[in-house]
């Protein structure tokens, strides 16, 4: 990641026309004792930045930069735990609804990077509001196949490849490995703390940094296919096209 597309590195005479901005959506929230507060907004940063360099690199004809993150969402399910910060889904809404304003006034088109579930549905909701509105907006998500749920193996693993010195495996333990399907009840009524004491919803432990760049990787790779070749569905979502369909 060269951090030649981060937006806030240049002064306004820099910023190219028309440019495609992503923009990171993460959160600052609890991700267990050994995973720092603001994991969510260092993946959707990194995803945003890793997609930004490739697209650049494929389609030099479409300038393509890096807003800074969102790092303050909608993160209530761990509001039980010290250190979280959340704004709601409300002012949520109200936040990405007002930058997609100001973005169209300059910039071609802007693409949500989120890496936080708990942003649903805020994301969907502002995101197709603003495409009635005629903007050019759509959203991606920080997609891994086969991940656990929160502050587990990959999101471990993850911070391990990006951050390592701010990872605590020492403090890493499992936590809840149960199914989130299986988890939803609890959590409705009271939040992940109903579920996980720790915050965790997964198994860390085997963490690794060698698995965190495959799985950046392959983050980077699916927002990147959903850049160029897919469309957004009726709440905004990038999906790819199948083949066939028009």
């Amino acid at each position: 990641m060269s951090g030649r597309t981060l937006l806030a590195r240049r002064s306004w005479p820099q910023v190219p026309e028309r440019a495609l901005v992503l923009v990171p959506v993460g959160s600052f929230e609890q991700h267990g004792p050994h995973l720092p507060l603001d994991t969510d907004t260092v993946i959707a940063a990194a995803v945003a930045e890793g997609a930004a360099d490739e697209l650049a690199r494929r389609r030099p004809d479409e300038p393509v930069l890096v807003a800074p993150p969102v790092a303050y969402a909608a993160s209530g399910e761990h509001q039980s735990f010290p250190g979280t910060v959340s704004i709601g889904h409300q002012a949520l809404r109200s936040v990405l609804v007002e930058m997609v304003r100001s973005l169209s006034a300059w910039c071609g088109r802007t693409v949500f990077v989120n890496a936080h579930g708990g942003n649903l549905p805020s994301l969907p909701d502002a995101v197709a509001r603003m495409r009635r509105e005629g903007h050019r907006v759509a959203w991606a998500p920080c997609r891994a196949e086969g991940a656990d749920a929160h502050a587990g193996f990959t999101e471990t693993s993850l911070m391990l490849h990006l951050a390592p010195d701010r990872v605590d495996m020492a403090r890493a333990a499992p936590g809840n490995t149960a199914p989130v399907a299986e988890l939803l009840p609890a959590m409705a009524a009271g939040g992940v703390a109903a579920v996980s004491p720790s915050g965790v919803l997964g198994d860390p432990t085997a963490a690794t940094a060698a698995e965190g760049e495959r799985v950046l990787r392959r983050m980077v790779e699916e927002v990147c296919a959903l850049i160029d070749g897919g469309a957004p569905g009726a709440d905004g979502r990038l999906r790819r096209i199948r083949a066939g369909r028009r």
